[in-house]
């Protein structure tokens, strides 16, 4: 399994991703997937930008973390976002706590639009396996 295990989470290690400019054909892409209702001319629903750079995380320079489990998002909405902006995110390790399988992984996520203001913010926490337990699954399922 290719990735980044527990073991070789480095705090205050940064990422930043490529930047996107957000266009109509994304905004209605998005809206047919959620069905949510169009909100009026240029305007971006609050949560695609999210998902954009969550997508662009994909295209940094360090494997993704080997995720056993979603644990949690706070998240913060600084300002709207029009169609024609362009995002990219920078990514911080936080911290990181061991336990038995894995460990706590906290991720500060900043999207940051083309004047270099912070549109959107917050932290993910992950479950991440440790090498060894990867291994051991990999073996069973063998």
């Amino acid at each position: 399994m290719t990735g980044t295990y527990f073991e070789d989470v480095v705090v205050d290690n940064i990422q930043v991703t490529p930047a996107i400019t957000v266009t109509e054909t994304h905004v209605a892409l998005y809206l047919g997937m959620t069905r949510e209702a169009p909100l009026g001319s240029g305007a971006v629903p609050d949560v695609l930008p999210l998902c954009m750079v969550i997508g662009l995380g994909w295209r940094v320079k360090d494997p993704p973390l080997v995720v056993l489990a979603f644990v949690g998002l706070d998240w913060q909405i600084m300002r709207e976002l029009r169609v024609g902006d362009t995002v990219h995110s920078r990514s911080r390790i936080l911290s990181k706590r061991p336990m038995r399988d894995g460990g706590l992984v906290v991720d500060e996520r900043t999207i940051i639009d083309q004047h270099g203001e912070v549109v959107q913010q917050g932290r993910f926490t992950f479950l991440v396996a440790k090498r060894h337990v990867a291994k051991r699954h990999k073996e069973v399922s063998a």
